[in-house]
């Protein structure tokens, strides 16, 4: 009997129209059967929001022959939620792949990123679940260095599962830099110093426009950033557990003696 092929649920944050969630959809046609459900705009840097207090709209696409395709009119996380819960209808997938995102989602820009809330959402569902983050924000970005990269992963955690509560994130360097390899890494320590322009607009109403610098805090050699600026593909095993366990014991000390 031949082997039943799996499911994978596709998501991102770029929006269903971004070439990166093309390319990755493309790689898992290779090795299972593709559901995919994306937000019907860009949603960067939208975190783990989700929409509460307005509709949220579920519409069938066929933007890509053959492929069953949802728009969302949410966040990236509704869009797994809603996948669990209206299209799966709680029959979980096999794998949650979300990406591949245009630009970076390493170091602390993991607390910021759809991509990598969509994921983490699909890893609070007990699906085995990766993030993909390529370093091009060119809507003309060239992905051809990450597809067996990308199709190689997935297809270690179709095999061999990941731990519960646990996910990957997963960086590719710019293609101008030669890919060596994988690296396993923790996730580098890092700060975005931000800076607010003030403007005004045509009715002479002040508002401000973020800008700001990253700043990359920490020199070790078993980090995602020094990987990748080396011309690696990193790989972060990542938790959505926050505790600061190590913490405990500390504040167990604490006089907490409230008269």
């Amino acid at each position: 009997m031949a082997k039943k092929k799996p499911t994978i649920l596709v998501v991102n944050d770029d929006g269903i129209t971004a070439p990166g969630i093309k390319v990755l959809l493309e790689e898992m046609q290779k090795i299972g059967n593709v559901v995919v459900v994306a937000p019907d705009s860009p949603q960067s840097g939208m975190g783990h929001a989700i929409t509460i207090g307005k509709p949220l709209r579920l519409d069938k696409i066929d933007l890509y022959e053959g492929v069953e395709m949802y728009k969302c009119s949410g966040t990236p996380v509704d869009c797994v939620k809603l996948a669990v819960n209206k299209i799966f209808k709680g029959k979980k997938p096999d794998l949650c792949v979300s990406g591949i995102n245009h630009g970076l989602n390493y170091s602390i820009n993991v607390l910021y990123s759809g991509t990598m809330s969509a994921a983490v959402e699909g890893a609070i569902e007990d699906i085995p679940s990766i993030g993909f983050s390529l370093d091009d924000f060119s809507h003309h970005a060239d992905f051809s260095h990450c597809r067996p990269y990308v199709r190689a992963i997935a297809q270690q955690v179709l095999d061999r599962g990941l731990q519960k509560a646990t996910l990957l994130n997963v960086n590719f360097p710019h293609i101008s830099q030669e890919l060596k390899g994988i690296k396993i890494c923790r996730q580098a320590t890092a700060k975005w110093f931000e800076e607010f322009d003030e403007r005004l607009d045509p009715y002479d109403r002040e508002y401000f426009w973020m800008t700001g610098k990253f700043q990359l805090l920490d020199r070790g050699e078993d980090t995602d950033a020094y990987a990748l600026s080396n011309g690696y593909v990193s790989i972060v095993p990542t938790q959505f557990d926050m505790t600061a366990h190590h913490t405990i014991t500390e504040l167990n000390s604490w006089n907490f003696d409230v008269k």
